[in-house]
């Protein structure tokens, strides 16, 4: 029997098979705007709960409790309690992959453009910490396929820094090096803001974090060239 609150939902209910998303995340309802605007207030709510409490000590009930609706409802929007974990994941990681792009889309400068891609991916992160801490802490209670997914979709972030470090090593601004291992360190300088948080937060603003920690990284990496071309762009303009 389905309640009153669940009502207007459910009456946008496909007859038939479950619509499934890209996060193969199934819904038995079918209004686009409808799926995103409840899954977020679910999202919401599940990262504060996975946060504080963690992912098993954390209910369905729990999780509707906190985002004001029925647990009934949830389940219009998830199977089970897994799907909101994966649904809370992929929030952060297509973030990083969508929003690091868009803040470097209009600098043309190599060595401007991967310092603000980090700086761009430690203010992703700022938005999104509690999440970022869940994808290292509860990633392993995902089934194998979607740790997989989740693996595979922070990837596509990392080969944009990794290409942007190809780019400046290159035009002779970086020393030449493995990338790989010089993209993990720049993203776990991104990363170690909300998992140092408790640290951090009380010694340092976001942007003296980001500013101490490019220099810091730079400082090791930078040819004659780079450490000029670095110089300059941090010059007060006239």
């Amino acid at each position: 029997m389905i309640d009153k609150q669940n009502a207007g939902d459910a009456g946008r209910q496909k007859e038939g098979d479950d619509v499934t998303n890209k996060t193969n995340v199934t819904s038995h309802v079918e209004d686009p705007e409808l799926i995103e605007r409840r899954r977020k207030q679910i999202v919401e709510a599940a990262t504060k709960l996975f946060s504080d409490r963690g992912f098993y000590r954390t209910t369905i009930k729990d999780i509707a409790k906190l985002a004001g609706v029925s647990p009934g409802l949830v389940y219009l929007y998830v199977r089970e309690k897994e799907d909101v974990l994966l649904l809370v994941l992929l929030q952060v990681v297509d973030a990083y992959a969508r929003e690091i792009p868009s803040a470097i889309e209009t600098i043309t400068d190599p060595l401007q453009r991967l310092t603000g891609a980090i700086e761009a991916y430690c203010r992703v992160v700022d938005r999104h910490r509690s999440a970022t801490v869940l994808a290292y802490r509860s990633t392993k209670s995902l089934s194998p396929e979607r740790r997989l997914l989740i693996q595979e979709r922070e990837t596509v972030t990392n080969l944009i820094i990794a290409e942007l470090v190809g780019e400046c090593i290159d035009k002779g601004l970086v020393r030449r090096m493995n990338i790989d291992v010089l993209t993990y360190q720049l993203v776990l300088v991104a990363h170690g803001w909300a998992l140092k948080s408790w640290f951090f937060k009380s010694r340092l603003t976001l942007d003296e974090y980001i500013g101490h920690s490019l220099n810091s990284v730079l400082s090791g990496i930078l040819t004659e060239e780079g450490h000029d071309s670095y110089a300059t762009s941090q010059a007060p303009q006239a």
